[in-house]
């Protein structure tokens, strides 16, 4: 079994992170209000999306004993490097996003009386770490956890990045991108989640439901929780 298989089911088999009460996770929502980011096939932006989905993180952490906070839930941070800066002192940062595919693709179709788009060729969540990230180790082995957790609740990674990106774990929906400045400018662990295809009108019809939502936070939480657990488990020793 590989080095990273052995992370991955270490992590996988810890139900909650009883000692990552004293870990710190930035929980940041992409994009602002002034720039919401990609549309979805109904119009409604990813701004929307994202600090729902994060708002859901927040409570599944907390839940688990994790001590989080959110960054940008106002809409109001503009500036991608104040993010990681407010992060400052945080063990681990996720910044929440929604994804959508190069316009080439898209296809034109009415809603409620507004012209918009939507694809059929893109669905599923996708990670992004950054390798001019100095903690790089750490944010592909949490990275890692949140796909593996992530898969066994039965969301699906999307292949697509392939285009573009190099495979980090590409089972677990985890690629590089290291340009990504609210990655590379971070100094502790992080990561830059894709939720979903908003453009794709049956997932984002899924991404809005609370329940599903719920799941998927409960999902990242699991990751996130065990591999600080596994992280601060080995500081010890």
């Amino acid at each position: 079994m590989c080095r990273r298989a052995m992370l991955v089911f270490v992590v996988l088999a810890l139900p909650i992170a009883a000692n990552a009460d004293s870990s710190r996770v930035a929980v940041d929502v992409g994009h602002t209000l002034a720039e919401p980011g990609a549309s979805s096939a109904r119009g409604r932006s990813e701004f929307d999306f994202n600090r729902e989905l994060a708002g859901q993180l927040l409570v599944a952490l907390q839940a688990r004993g994790v001590a989080a906070r959110e960054i940008n839930s106002s809409g109001t941070i503009g500036s991608l490097v104040e993010r990681p800066a407010q992060a400052h002192g945080s063990d681990f940062f996720i910044s929440i996003h929604h994804d959508s595919i190069a316009a080439e693709y898209l296809q034109p179709w009415d809603w409620d009386g507004s012209e918009t788009s939507y694809t059929t060729l893109k669905r599923g969540f996708g990670i992004f770490v950054s390798r001019r990230n100095p903690a790089l180790g750490a944010s592909l082995r949490c990275a890692s956890a949140m796909g593996a957790t992530l898969r066994r609740a039965g969301f699906e990674p999307t292949p697509w990045h392939a285009r573009k990106h190099q495979p980090a774990d590409a089972g677990n929906g985890v690629w590089y991108y290291d340009n990504l400045v609210v990655l590379h400018n971070s100094t502790f662990p992080a990561v830059l989640f894709e939720a979903g295809v908003i453009k794709h009108r049956e997932e984002e019809l899924e991404l809005l439901d609370p329940e599903r939502q719920a799941r998927m936070a409960d999902a990242l939480a699991t990751g996130i929780a065990g591999c600080l657990a596994v992280r601060e488990k080995s500081a010890r020793e």
